[in-house]
């Protein structure tokens, strides 16, 4: 991978990792989704490295080598915790972009420190989800953890047995190293006891918090950084139907762009998908 490298950056409670990919300082920081890494940005930054820009991409908070971090959690947690990659990695001003809820957490970012953000690329994530009809904000919650939470209480064998869950997974309909790479880094533990690096404390807070906090709506509400957005034509497992079926409500406040060949994960995973949100990234910056 092109200059890639880790470091860590101080936070409340401990040490945040970060990936850097390139060489200098970054001009883009990346946020992942709820049970994601930095890895997930791996084929984005990857090209974006190639082509001579620089990328951090950070493990937030309960998640990745940052999974041993406690609370609080929530977006504008999540968000402070980037303006401290921001000072650390001396980046005064930098395009950000987010990836599912990392999207949200860039919204709120730029909310709280419009000063530090030049732009904001959203990928398949950002605007607010409106909660489904005839269910509770509460019960939405328990929706959207129920898989999480059952994959995050699962044990492995070793790390092809991880490899081969994800190998099953309809989203992933090619097997790629730069997927290979992401499941097995998501891995802790010893064998034959592995497990996920996510906290299901923090999937659960951030899920609430996407759904009931005042943070992401006033971000929206308030949209203070130019912001445009990539999404994904087909939905969470590859099926027809996208994670944003109707986009006539954000496309009158952002620019929209959907790729129609990119299900949830792979418009960062997948080749073809990472090297369009790469180009745009590049435009933006």
């Amino acid at each position: 991978m092109s200059g890639y490298r880790t470091t860590t950056v101080a936070v409340p409670g401990g040490d945040l990792t970060v990936g850097v990919w390139g060489e200098g300082t970054p001009s883009v920081l990346a946020v992942h989704g709820i049970t994601g890494s930095h890895l997930a940005w791996g084929p984005v930054a990857a090209r974006f490295a190639a082509a001579g820009g620089t990328l951090a991409a950070v493990d937030l908070r309960g998640r990745g080598r940052s999974g041993e971090l406690p609370g609080p959690y929530g977006m504008a947690a999540h968000a402070r915790d980037c303006a401290a990659v921001l000072d650390a990695l001396g980046m005064d001003r930098a395009v950000v972009a987010g990836h599912s809820m990392g999207g949200f957490v860039s919204l709120v970012l730029g909310d709280l420190h419009p000063e530090r953000v030049a732009r904001i690329l959203l990928v398949d994530g950002g605007p607010p989800l409106p909660v489904a009809p005839g269910r509770t904000p509460q019960e939405q919650v328990a929706d959207t953890i129920g898989p999480a939470a059952a994959r995050l209480r699962m044990r492995f064998a070793d790390l092809e047995a991880n490899r081969d869950f994800w190998r099953a997974h309809p989203a992933f309909t090619a097997w790629t190293p730069a997927i290979e790479d992401y499941v097995d880094y998501d891995m802790t533990g010893e064998e034959p006891e592995l497990r996920s690096r996510v906290s299901l404390d923090a999937v659960t807070a951030d899920s609430a918090d996407l759904l009931t906090g005042d943070a992401l709506a006033g971000a929206w509400r308030r949209l203070r950084r130019p912001t445009a957005m990539l999404r994904a034509g087909r939905g969470m497992l590859g099926g027809p139907t996208p994670l944003y079926p109707d986009l006539a409500p954000i496309a009158e406040r952002i620019p929209v762009r959907t790729i129609d060949d990119a299900n949830h994960y792979t418009i960062v995973l997948a080749d073809a998908p990472a090297a369009e949100v790469a180009a745009a990234l590049a435009a933006s910056g």
